[in-house]
């Protein structure tokens, strides 16, 4: 391998520096981001490959290149350890020109108990390796929740926890409207419950047509002899059956379970589609899309969506079809074997039906835009809304919070290219307007300390909060650009729609909405709910709301302890605070032994024994 130098960006690449075998390699641009992780068999030809014939290169890799300014490597033992590596490093970074996977959220699955003497079916988005039976997935909770409520309806099984179950004297509510047999407390046989979980087993596993022919066969007997309640119940359950099952087409033979995975070029970008076939039927689908993204970087897309959508708490079936076999296949089959405790395989269509149905996962794909319409991501869309110059890449929110009107603290998390940067998070505390409850008057304050602190300045400045928070943000701004600091940057307020007047936020469930507020505007803007553009204002004022209240109730924790401690003999506000900067916690504390406390200055051997002997006297001895 020629060991000349290749450089980029500022960046002299030469192979000798990395290793050859397997790894992960980071790609890091002028300013320290982690812009690219990628993985390889041998990180010294994967990357002198990005510098030498770049003509080859998709435009994304060569923008990608241009602006590399250092790479960092890591070396693994074999391209299994490094692929998942990658994966957990994608989902960590989500570095600007990785393909990543936005919708990483976890679907609905049925989870049917075996350990227990009397199963139960439950609603889960986990899959927990305990002998339990798994059905689905539903990308639609309401649908599934729908299924779920319509099988419990005619279908008489236990819906109590195991405390619940274990506790309970008389029977519940279910059981007098017959919808739960009351195995709690009342005598039922093993064999007559066992019978009704397996007729839900039936309808779950896909054997809903030998269960209808049973179920009606029994319904007829019962009708000949005359006993027309449990015929009537029996035809409920018929009833229950075909609604459960008369959307799910039949696209595979009975018992075939796999996913079929897709690629398309769609509306400005490229498109990937997954099916969910279970028992041979077509439960659901999903599509995903990445705007500015074309055929080449369809097999990245495949191997990516491959690590990042099946983590070992998501149901992964034993096979998945793909449109071509992956470069790196038997790397990918063993991660995912590894995540779903079971082999896996990665295969492509190997009969009509199944090359069919990978067909209709290309129409699919084709057709990806659902989430992202015309192509646009949610900051593209997100500027339109708000009539920004630009997508907004760094995105600030600050919110205030007290407890009736102490403990007052503002909270600004920031968002760079929709991922939270922790390391920019702040807490600012306002001594002077303790005991006021005042929010238009801290986050006036706030501002001006935020323009005292410089850039780098917003391209969106959200505040949880309405039309006077928003007011009271942009006056402040306003004064301290008057003085002369700060920049001009776009703010906007985000909070709950409100229900009768006068009544505050509407907090019933289905009457979540938010409402976005701009400065000058007297009305919110119409954003439609659900929307890309709010979700992602949603994300960042709910990441807001989650630091500073954490952040609050560390505080009121501290002081409480910090009260307690100086109750103790030996211990005022000065020694306190030493504690609390020598050793960070009270089990830390109380933990340490003479001589760490006599490295505190001002304790001499006889007042740190004092100090030793009141902190053991915290909670008892140790």
């Amino acid at each position: 391998m020629n060991d000349q130098p290749d450089t980029a960006a500022g960046y002299s690449f030469t192979s000798a520096e990395h290793p050859r075998g397997p790894g992960v390699y980071l790609m890091k641009d002028a300013r320290g981001r982690i812009i690219y992780v990628g993985k390889a068999k041998s990180l010294a030809r994967r990357l002198a490959s990005y510098f030498r014939g770049q003509e080859r290169h998709t435009p994304k890799t060569r923008l990608m290149v241009a602006r590399i300014a250092a790479v960092e490597t890591i070396s693994t033992a074999t391209e299994k350890e490094a692929l998942l590596l990658e994966a957990s490093l994608i989902k960590k970074h989500r570095p600007r020109y990785n393909i990543v996977l936005r919708d990483d959220k976890s679907y609905v699955l049925f989870r049917l108990t075996r350990a227990e003497a009397y199963p139960r079916l439950t609603m889960t988005r986990k899959v927990v390796r305990d002998g339990s039976a798994y059905y689905g997935p539903f990308t639609s909770a309401v649908d599934a929740r729908q299924a779920w409520k319509l099988l419990h309806k005619v279908f008489p099984l236990r819906k109590c926890s195991d405390r619940a179950f274990a506790n309970r004297v008389r029977p519940c509510l279910y059981h007098h409207m017959n919808q739960c047999l009351a195995p709690c407390v009342l005598d039922v046989p093993p064999g007559e419950y066992a019978a009704v979980v397996r007729r839900v087993e039936m309808i779950l596993a896909g054997r809903a047509g030998e269960l209808l022919a049973g179920l009606r066969k029994e319904m007829l007997a019962h009708s000949a002899r005359q006993e027309y309640e449990s015929a009537a119940a029996l035809r409920d359950q018929i009833r229950a059956v075909e609604a459960t099952v008369e959307r799910q087409a039949v696209v595979l033979r009975e018992g075939v379970e796999l996913d079929a995975l897709a690629v398309a070029e769609a509306a400005d970008g490229l498109g990937l589609a997954v099916l969910f076939v279970r028992q041979g039927r077509l439960l659901d689908s999903r599509t995903f899309h990445w705007p500015g993204l074309g055929l080449d970087d369809a097999p990245e897309a495949v191997a990516g969506f491959l690590t990042q959508f099946y983590w070992a708490t998501r149901f992964i079936p034993e096979r998945i079809l793909l449109p071509w076999a992956p470069e790196d296949a038997e790397a990918l089959a063993e991660a995912l074997a590894e995540r779903r405790g079971g082999p896996v395989r990665l295969a492509a269509a190997s009969s009509g039906p199944e090359k069919q149905l990978l067909e209709i996962a290309r129409a699919n794909a084709a057709r990806a835009r659902g989430e992202t319409p015309a192509g646009e991501d949610a900051p593209a869309r997100l500027a339109r809304a708000l009539r920004l110059p630009g997508p907004p890449a760094r995105v600030e929110c600050v919110d205030v919070s007290h407890l009736g009107g102490r403990g007052m603290r503002a909270g600004l998390v920031v968002f760079e290219n929709g991922a939270p940067r922790k390391d920019e998070y702040r807490t600012y505390t306002f001594e002077e307007l303790e005991g006021s409850g005042d929010d238009y008057a801290a986050l006036a304050a706030w501002a001006g300390r935020r323009v005292q602190a410089g850039p780098p300045w917003p391209d969106l400045l959200l505040v949880d909060g309405g039309r006077g928070q928003v007011a009271a943000v942009v006056a402040a701004l306003e004064a301290a650009r008057s003085e002369g600091g700060g920049a001009v940057f776009p703010v906007a307020g985000i909070a709950k729609a409100t229900g009768a007047p006068g009544s505050g936020p509407d907090r019933r469930a289905g009457a979540l909405d938010d409402r976005i507020f701009l400065p000058g505007r007297s009305n919110p803007l119409p954003l439609r709910p659900g929307s890309p553009e709010l979700l992602l204002l949603q994300r960042v004022r709910d990441e807001a709301h989650r630091f500073v209240i954490g952040r609050q109730r560390r505080s009121r924790s501290r002081n409480l302890l910090d009260s307690e401690l100086q109750s103790l003999g030996g211990i005022g506000p000065k020694t306190a605070r030493q504690l609390w900067d020598a050793f960070g916690s009270l089990e830390a504390m109380r933990a340490a032994d003479l001589d760490a406390l006599r490295q505190i200055p001002g304790l001499g051997k006889a007042r740190a024994a004092r100090v030793l002997a009141a902190l053991r006297s915290l909670g008892g001895e140790r």
